[in-house]
């Protein structure tokens, strides 16, 4: 079978590449990759290098796919799983191998399994560590997106709060308590606002803070404060641009929350997260820095004797991405909303190395198509020249802006192929 693959040789050397696989073994699985969403930690991957934990020191002489949201399209099942999966049935991959006992990772590692790819070979050791995950759903994309929404349903579990008196640890937030993202407005800051508003566990006041006004306004229509209120949440979005307008949230807000959630390394964005803690009060430092000497000053006051403590998450676990498959399948959550720009693979390259800079939410690639980066809102004037644009412009108006699947279809069944 042959690939077509971006692969990763070392620091910015990204290079979409078309060879063949090798023919699947036994315990093997042959896949077509149908999306991959676009992570920063991929920009990381590809910026490091070799430094990157995840990447092998060989990968000069022994490239590895890029990309790890993606869902997948089983086509061939080796004998040694040929009674656990199905041929033809769509499946998520939890790209974490956590239980193997190495930062292996599709995405990262491997030769030839990655979510920017038109097919992969998954070795074994994918599905040895339960990593090839059911998905019941309807849409690719959404089973590509559950990745991204693990990340967050994992930082919500390992939150923790010891009540006074009590040694025990009794995990998750605190329902019915008061909770804050800060530089929450991003799409991995939506994911966690949807999840803390439509979960099973929610907070009854949750403030999302943001410096970017335009990401702030997406935010407040994709997820209403009315919305908010219907499931039992008094959802506030505040703008701290400003000196001022962060010194009144921390004037105001003092001492009053029992989770804060920090989805950006910066060192006073941390210092305000910690001013926010209630007694007891967990913050939860979400972001990854790149910097290995990061830090930021806390209050051990308040550690001695208010009992406030610090927890960092990175990724989600197995049971995370069950979860967010079984939400997403069942439409508890509606990832759509996290999604931006649509393109195909040939822009996977020039798209992650520029994900830092580019605006929006989620990057979503279709990887069978030859198709530019294209932001859902400039879908209208791009039509006036492409008719295939056009039908994608009123699709998703009929979808409050949104991507579907309704336009997931269109593209499968009208987009422009790609070719090796």
């Amino acid at each position: 079978m042959n690939t077509t693959a971006l692969r990763l040789y070392g620091e910015d050397d990204l290079r979409l590449e078309s060879f063949s696989l090798p023919e699947p073994g036994d315990d093997e699985i042959l896949a077509e990759v149908v999306s991959d969403s676009l992570c920063m930690s991929s920009y990381k991957a590809a910026k490091q290098g070799v430094k990157h934990a995840r990447v092998p020191e060989n990968v000069a002489t022994a490239p590895v796919m890029v990309g790890h949201e993606f869902s997948v399209k089983l086509l061939k099942v080796g004998s040694k799983w040929a009674h656990r999966y199905q041929e033809g049935a769509p499946y998520g991959i939890q790209p974490a191998l956590l239980h193997r006992g190495t930062l292996d990772a599709p995405g990262y590692s491997f030769p030839y399994i990655g979510g920017d790819a038109t097919y992969v070979l998954i070795p074994s050791c994918v599905m040895e560590m339960g990593c090839l995950l059911d998905y019941t759903g309807a849409g690719y994309f959404r089973a590509s997106l559950a990745e991204p929404l693990s990340c967050v349903i994992g930082a919500a579990r390992a939150s923790y709060h010891v009540p006074v008196g009590s040694h025990e640890h009794q995990p998750g937030i605190v329902e019915g308590g008061r909770a804050a993202i800060l530089a929450g407005a991003g799409p991995m800051g939506l994911a966690m606002i949807s999840l803390l508003i439509y979960g099973p566990r929610r907070p009854s006041v949750l403030l999302v803070t943001d410096i970017d006004q335009a990401r702030l306004d997406r935010a407040a229509t994709v997820l209403p404060v009315q919305a908010a209120a219907d499931n039992g949440v008094q959802l506030i979005y505040q703008n701290t641009a400003s000196e001022a307008a962060a010194q009144t949230v921390r004037q105001e807000s003092a001492g009053t929350f029992d989770d804060v959630f920090v989805f950006a390394a910066i060192e006073s964005l941390i210092e305000q997260a910690d001013s926010l803690l209630a007694r007891g009060g967990c913050l939860n430092f979400f972001a990854g820095p790149t910097d290995t000497d990061f830090s930021a000053p806390l209050n051990l006051y308040n550690v001695h004797y208010r009992g406030t403590h610090i927890v960092g998450t990175s990724g989600g676990n197995t049971e995370d991405m069950r979860l967010a498959l079984e939400w997403i399948s069942d439409g508890t959550i509606d990832p759509a909303i996290l999604v931006t720009h649509v393109g195909g693979l040939t822009a996977a390259r020039d798209a992650t190395m520029k994900l830092p800079t580019l605006p929006g939410g989620k990057k979503l690639l279709y990887t069978h198509f030859d198709m530019p980066l294209v932001a859902i809102e400039d879908f209208a004037k791009r039509g006036e020249q492409a008719p295939f644009y056009a039908a994608l412009a009123e699709i998703c108006d009929r979808h409050r802006g949104l991507w579907s699947l309704e336009a997931e279809h269109y593209v499968l069944a009208h987009g422009p192929r790609l070719k090796p």
